[in-house]
């Protein structure tokens, strides 16, 4: 059956149903909207019913349901979002949010960056600069004063064997020096941070007074070299530039290897134990984690719930109502009538509440029932998919340069060849399964050609629909910037501690995160002694042996 006898079929049913309603005993009036938020979200549909109940007051009832133009039927479905106190499934098309671009998030996220970047740079060249400026014919006054006989300046820029031998070293040394930069420091960063890292200030603090003190030191040796020589004291000479430029190079060495040990050994050691929980959903995990600040361990979170948590569906907070459900909490309300005492209002007061209790108190075996029906619905749908899916694959055959008994296709014309067959399938476990806004018939078609191209299993292609996690497989998850909000009673940038707590918010996902110190544990060796395992066996008349 192709894609156009599936829509036609799903246009009368709807047209059909649609009829029923109308012939009802009660008046009901039945408006459908269909919106589009955003070109990527399914557009929504909205149904309101009006009802007359026997005391002449309206009860209105609105029932959301995110549906896609290709995919969904134009029947009425009823879902859970119809309480005032549920979120309604519009607010979706605001999860991107609008703090991710501006000149203000650019310049936070890469000012620290470039600075820190410029000062490497200009340690890092300093000790070539320091050895290479005396040749070059900088301090000119230092090296060419009238005063000094010729004799004496050839020996200010001689190069003696040891002098060329501490220029290989302190080449391979800044080899090494750029190496272990390009390793540690010349990445992008994970995250931009509210506050400052003290550590990798300290380190920065640490190349800036020593680039400072090294060039103070050497501008002085230099430019005292000629009253030395004058003096008859011993002079600055090139083999001691290129000593005090090897200097520099170690020191930079030293600094990097404790830049090292602050920023990537301190923290794998486990320390702390955190718990994970997202709200609305309730799902949880836990973790080890080491001695972190509280928002390198936010964002060490973040990376934990994109790769490790289940996608996050908003359409399937709750298992929808039943009808008895919704029309006891539609009718119940509370009446102010003028002409009634006090005492017979408060008597009916307690039979309403007392009534509401016995309903409240049943309610979960409703709930109860309706889970286990929805489950068992998601299983059908399941198996019918995987069915369907099975059926397909066997229609595609790989050609291996044997003449073939049609026209060869692509792997896009035969993802569009085949599809027809699965898609009522697929199409009835996304409905029930809450899954429509995420994929779309273009990704769908996409993935299987995909598929089809590397020779992948049926299974393989419903990968996707049937296993819904990490975060990171929903496409609307894949942007190049995702922007939390950290809340915490602590400064961000002291180390955690246990019962330490915060929260991570993005729109109406919530991450609450505990924080608990790992115990200490206490082994202590016991001795066993060789003669204790020996055994008898005891025999009586109620044994088999």
């Amino acid at each position: 059956m192709d894609a156009e006898s599936v829509k036609s079929e799903q246009s009368s049913r709807s047209r059909r149903t649609t009829r029923q309603q109308s012939g009802s005993h009660r008046s009901r009036h039945s408006h459908r909207n269909h919106k589009s938020k955003r070109p990527d979200m399914a557009p929504f549909q909205t149904t309101v019913n009006l009802e007359d109940s026997r005391d002449g007051q309206e009860i209105i009832e609105v029932q959301i349901l995110p549906q896609d133009e290709n995919w969904g039927e134009n029947t009425t479905a009823i879902t859970g979002n119809t309480s005032e106190q549920s979120v309604s499934m519009e607010d979706v098309s605001n999860w991107q949010g609008g703090g991710d671009s501006g000149l203000g998030f650019a310049c936070q996220r890469y000012m620290e960056t470039t600075l820190s970047l410029i000062l490497s740079l200009v340690a890092f060249f300093s000790p070539l600069a320091m050895v290479m400026m005396p040749k070059l014919g900088f301090f000119a006054r230092a090296f060419d004063n009238a005063d000094l006989t010729p004799i004496a300046r050839s020996q200010l820029l001689a190069c003696n064997a040891e002098c060329k031998g501490q220029l290989v070293s302190l080449a391979v040394r800044m080899i090494l020096l750029a190496l272990a930069l390009w390793a540690i420091f010349l990445r992008k960063p994970a995250a931009t941070l509210p506050r400052i890292f003290l550590f990798r200030a300290t380190v920065i603090l640490l190349v800036l007074v020593s680039t400072f003190a090294f060039w103070l030191f050497y501008v002085v040796q230099v430019t005292e070299g000629t009253k030395a020589i004058i003096e008859g004291a011993e002079a600055a000479d090139y083999k001691s530039l290129v000593t005090f430029a090897t200097s520099f190079a170690d020191t930079l060495l030293f600094i990097h290897y404790i830049a090292v040990i602050l920023l990537e050994i301190r923290h794998q050691q486990p320390v702390y134990y955190v718990k994970v929980v997202r709200s609305p959903d309730g799902e949880s995990r836990s973790y080890t984690i080491g001695q972190l600040s509280i928002q390198r361990a936010a964002v060490w979170v973040l990376q934990k719930y994109y790769t490790e948590f289940t996608i996050f569906n908003p359409y399937l907070e709750r298992i929808p109502v039943s009808k008895s459900q919704r029309k006891a909490l539609s009718t119940f309300k509370y009446y102010d009538v003028d002409g009634v005492n006090a005492s017979q209002q408060q008597s009916q007061s307690r039979a309403v509440l007392a009534a509401h209790a016995r309903r409240r108190d049943s309610s979960h075996n409703e709930r109860f029932y309706e889970e286990h029906e929805y489950d068992r619905r998601v299983k059908k749908r399941r198996a019918r998919l995987i069915t369907a899916a099975e059926e397909a694959f066997t229609h595609i055959k790989r050609v291996h340069n044997e003449p073939a008994p049609a026209i060869p296709l692509d792997p896009q014309e035969a993802a569009q060849a085949v599809f027809p067959s699965m898609a009522r399938a697929l199409q009835k476990y996304l409905r029930v399964t809450r899954q429509q806004p995420r994929h779309t018939v273009e990704a769908i078609l996409r993935h299987l050609a995909h598929c089809l191209k590397h020779d992948l299993a049926p299974r393989a292609f419903l990968e996707p629909y049937l296993v819904e996690s990490p975060v990171m497989q929903s496409e609307k998850e894949r942007r190049p910037v995702q922007s939390w909000s950290l809340i915490c009673d602590e400064l961000l940038s002291r180390p955690l501690s246990d019962g330490c707590s915060f929260q991570l918010i993005q729109s109406d996902i919530s991450l609450v995160v505990t924080v608990h110190r790992l115990p200490h544990f206490h082994v202590a060796e016991e001795v066993v002694d060789p003669k204790s395992n020996k055994f008898v066996l005891k025999l009586n008349s109620e044994t088999s042996v």
